[in-house]
């Protein structure tokens, strides 16, 4: 698998996690936790419009992120998924402990302990993976007298 084709698919998660966040949108006010609800919409939207950006950039821009960068940023795409989907889960369960913020908003009263271990393990998770990513990218685009070169695709030759 080719940089540019984890690129395409980075592109596809994103465009199917803003689908999916404007379609979820439609059931924000039919949920127990409307303010829970529209959370997971928020994120549905954000970080699909991150990783969109993320794919056009790694497709438009000279870059050095390589394959096994690029199999860490699609992992990532990956793992958006659960992340926000265990938000819309949320918008019912009421889990207070990890998005303490958007629950104490939402009238949230807690969730049963699994229901709060799977919101904290999707969010931890997810979380560390996503800052992983953008790690990954940003030194992917950073110029060859960084010092970083764990992401370059080629061999450097030594006159490089």
């Amino acid at each position: 698998m080719n940089t540019e084709h984890s690129a395409r698919q980075v592109l596809l998660h994103g465009i199917s996690l803003v689908l999916a966040g404007l379609i979820w949108g439609l059931f924000v006010p039919m949920t127990p936790y409307p303010r829970l609800a529209l959370t997971a919409h928020i994120q549905f939207e954000s970080n699909g419009l991150l990783w969109i950006v993320a794919a056009i950039l790694l497709l438009k821009l000279p870059h050095q992120v390589g394959t096994k960068s690029m199999l860490v940023i699609l992992a990532s795409t990956w793992l958006t998924w659960p992340m926000v989907l265990s938000e819309v889960a949320n918008a019912w369960w009421g889990t207070n402990e990890m998005l303490t913020i958007a629950a104490a908003q939402a009238g949230a009263t807690g969730g049963q302990p699994w229901q709060e271990l799977t919101i904290k393990l999707t969010h931890m998770i997810g979380g560390l993976v996503l800052i992983i990513a953008w790690l990954l990218i940003l030194i992917g685009f950073l110029p060859n007298h960084s010092g970083f070169h764990l992401v370059t695709t080629h061999e450097l030759t030594p006159d490089e």
